[in-house]
C-alpha cells in the first residue's frame, strides 16, 4: 500500500485528503507544520509527500529541501500561491508537481497516480540494454541500478522525476526528444503545455551531472524543439 503524507495547516483540507485517500487505498499519515513534516518523514518514510507552501513554522520549500536532503521521494506542492515565482521556488528546490488551491480531488488523485507509476522500475526496453551505462561528464550513469556514480566514488541523488527525463534521454542517445515527448511520458498526457518544468528539471540535471552546468556538452537543448542526450 502506498504510504502518502500530507502537509497542510488547515484542518478541513487535512480531513478530506485524508479520507479521500484512504478511500483510494492509501495509507494516510497528516502534519500540520513543516517541523512535523519533516519528523513524521524521518520516524515512517512516506512513498509520497503533498504538501502545501504555507505552513505556520516553515516555508513549504524549506521542507522540501529539508526532505531532498536525505530522499528522493516524490513531492507534490498544493498551495495557494499562483505566483510562478513560486512554483519555480518549489521545483527548483526538489517538488515533482504543483497543484494550485482550490483544486479537484479527481485531480489531485490523477497526479499522485502519475508520479506514483514513476516509482516502479521502468519496463524493459528493447532498443537500451539493462546493463547499459552512459558518460556524462565525470559522472558514470548506470540505468538498470538507478544509479549515478562521480568519477570520485560519490553517489549523486536524483528525484523521480529527474530519473525519468535523463532515462528518456539516455534511451536515445544522439537523437532529438521533442519537449511534448518528455512531457507526455514524463508527466503524462494532461501536460503537454508545461514547457516550463523542462526547463527547471534540465537545469538541475544539468548542476548534477555537468561538469559545466552553464556550458552543457551532453544534456542539450535544441531551442523551441526539445532535448538530446550527446554521447
Amino acid at each position: 500500500m502506498t504510504r502518502v503524507l500530507v502537509v497542510d495547516d488547515e484542518p478541513q483540507i487535512l480531513r478530506a485528503l485524508r479520507i479521500n485517500l484512504r478511500a483510494h487505498g492509501y495509507d494516510v499519515e497528516v502534519a500540520d507544520s513543516g517541523t512535523g513534516a519533516l519528523r513524521a518523514a524521518a520516524g515512517h518514510p512516506p512513498d509520497l509527500v503533498v504538501l502545501d507552501l504555507g505552513l505556520p513554522d516553515l516555508d513549504g520549500v524549506e521542507v522540501i529541501r529539508g526532505l531532498r536532503g536525505w530522499t528522493a521521494v516524490p513531492i507534490i506542492v498544493l498551495s495557494g500561491r499562483v505566483g510562478s515565482q513560486d512554483k519555480v521556488a518549489a521545483l527548483d528546490a526538489g517538488a515533482d508537481d504543483y497543484v494550485t488551491k482550490p483544486f479537484g480531488v479527481d485531480e489531485l488523485l490523477a497526479r499522485i497516480r502519475a508520479v506514483t507509476r514513476r516509482i516502479a522500475p521502468p519496463p524493459g526496453d528493447p532498443g537500451a540494454p539493462a546493463t547499459a551505462t552512459h558518460r556524462i561528464g565525470s559522472h558514470t550513469v548506470h540505468l538498470a541500478d538507478h544509479l549515478v556514480r562521480h568519477d570520485d566514488g560519490t553517489e549523486v541523488r536524483l528525484t523521480p522525476i529527474q530519473w525519468a527525463m535523463l532515462e528518456m534521454l539516455l534511451r536515445h542517445p544522439g537523437k532529438l526528444v521533442s519537449q511534448r515527448q518528455l512531457l507526455h511520458e514524463v508527466w503524462g498526457p494532461a501536460y503537454h503545455n508545461e514547457t516550463n518544468y523542462l526547463r527547471q528539471y534540465m537545469a538541475q540535471l544539468r548542476r548534477k551531472l555537468e561538469d559545466d552546468p552553464a556550458r552543457p556538452r551532453h544534456l542539450i537543448t535544441e531551442p523551441g524543439m526539445g532535448y538530446r542526450y550527446r554521447p
